[in-house]
């Protein structure tokens, strides 16, 4: 289950019989690398207590639709927005009534109307309440707004019938919400990213650096590998582990990873430059510490090579995406920045004071972004990195795609104007 792995996984238990199966399905989906948080709606409490799937998920279970323990009260946004997908498992015939009404009444699907991640349901009931009418109606009703249905299946019921109705076993549910996230629109494409920051040594012990956590960089790097991509990551120094089926090449200074990118580029279909680069370096480094024995210190600095400009510039056909992190006027800098580089892409965000609390600290989990790119723009809100990383990795895939067709077409006209 590979592509489980670091999912964020928010489980909501209903009030059926079979919520005692939630406990199995949240230590396989431990075991498959997910992250789990457990909501439980009133009825689910009937049969199993709280303290149970906080023991098996490592997390405090969530039951109150307005919790003065969360962020303004509003935990329904919170967990929202920290999930990648959404499974019911157990789902009621009570919970799919409710949830195809639109109702809000309880926490579980407050959050289902405030997230805009995937929605799986695994329904678990009586075969006649499966089969009624009504049930049906709903399930017809939720299928065609896109939500996905893992069973159930046909087989001995608690209450002695045997039918269909049953929920499907673990290892069913988790094969398919692992099918949501195969989704390989970089399939045979090699991608290189940079992340995290660079150090320029002014000395043996003192480096210039940045606040980069390499978090987004790292995200994408997943988020590619998972889209089917070969994937390089060229990371200056973060206390991060590289993704599973990612070549990782660590480097520390501008200069070295400058001379890492022109070393892989020729191999590269797709290059995202995460990085934070240092924008300047020392013009002489101390081969001793420098000792405190001046009031003031004068450094002198010279400009870093923009590896991304020098890419585009030497290497014109790759499909090249910039970030930029921008304290004021994000909109004009991102704009400006994507002319003067000439590429195709560049993901913009704001740091700062007049950033959002969440998006806008450095090492945070969230983020937002505005992404531009020559006649269209797109805004990407506030959502965890992971999930904003295959949002944007989406989005490179569709540009991508546009911009070889448009190539090719290019290409085809160039031939008849020679013949």
């Amino acid at each position: 289950m590979q592509h489980l792995t670091n999912k964020r996984v928010l489980l909501g238990v209903t009030g059926s019989i079979a919520a005692y199966k939630a406990a199995d399905l949240i230590r396989r989906l431990r075991e498959a690398g997910a992250e789990v948080r457990v909501v439980m709606t009133d009825g689910s409490k009937a049969f199993v207590t709280p303290l149970t799937f906080q023991a098996l998920s490592g997390l405090p279970v969530h039951e109150n639709l307005l919790d003065k323990e969360a962020e303004a009260a509003m935990g329904h946004i919170e967990l929202a927005r920290w999930a990648d997908v959404i499974l019911i498992a157990p789902a009621s015939a009570n919970s799919l009534a409710t949830l195809a009404q639109g109702r809000a009444d309880e926490l579980l699907y407050a959050i289902c109307l405030a997230a805009d991640v995937p929605l799986a349901i695994a329904p678990a009931m009586n075969k006649h309440m499966w089969a009624d009418q009504a049930t049906q109606d709903n399930v017809r009703l939720l299928a065609q707004r896109g939500v996905l249905f893992i069973g159930p299946e046909s087989g001995d019921q608690a209450c002695g019938d045997v039918g269909e109705g049953r929920m499907v076993d673990s290892e069913t549910i988790l094969s398919r919400l692992a099918e949501l996230f195969t989704v390989g629109s970089l399939s045979g494409q090699t991608v290189l990213i940079t992340a995290g920051p660079t150090r320029e040594a002014l000395d043996p012990v003192r480096y210039l650096s940045n606040h980069s956590s390499g978090k987004m960089g790292y995200a994408i790097a997943d988020a590619a590998v998972e889209a089917g991509a070969k994937v390089i990551l060229i990371s200056g120094p973060v206390s991060l582990e590289a993704p599973d089926r990612v070549t990782r090449i660590n480097v520390q200074s501008a200069a070295d990873m400058e001379a890492a990118v022109k070393e892989q580029i020729n191999q590269v279909d797709i290059f995202i430059a995460t990085a934070a680069v240092a924008d300047y370096r020392p013009v002489t480094v101390q081969q001793d510490k420098i000792k405190k024995t001046e009031t003031r210190l004068t450094l002198e600095l010279e400009k870093n090579t923009d590896i991304l400009a020098m890419v585009k510039a030497d290497y014109a056909k790759t499909f090249c995406v910039g970030f930029a992190a921008e304290t004021h006027d994000i909109e004009n800098y991102a704009q400006t920045k994507l002319k003067q580089k000439k590429i195709e892409m560049i993901a913009a965000n704001l740091v700062g004071a007049k950033a959002t609390k969440t998006a806008g600290t450095f090492n945070s989990d969230f983020n937002e972004l505005s992404v531009y790119w020559p006649g269209g723009n797109l805004k990407l809100e506030l959502a965890s990195k992971a999930k904003l990383a295959r949002q944007l990795v989406a989005l490179i895939a569709q540009r991508y795609t546009q911009y070889e067709i448009t190539a090719h077409n290019e290409n085809n006209v160039i031939s008849l104007k020679s013949n």
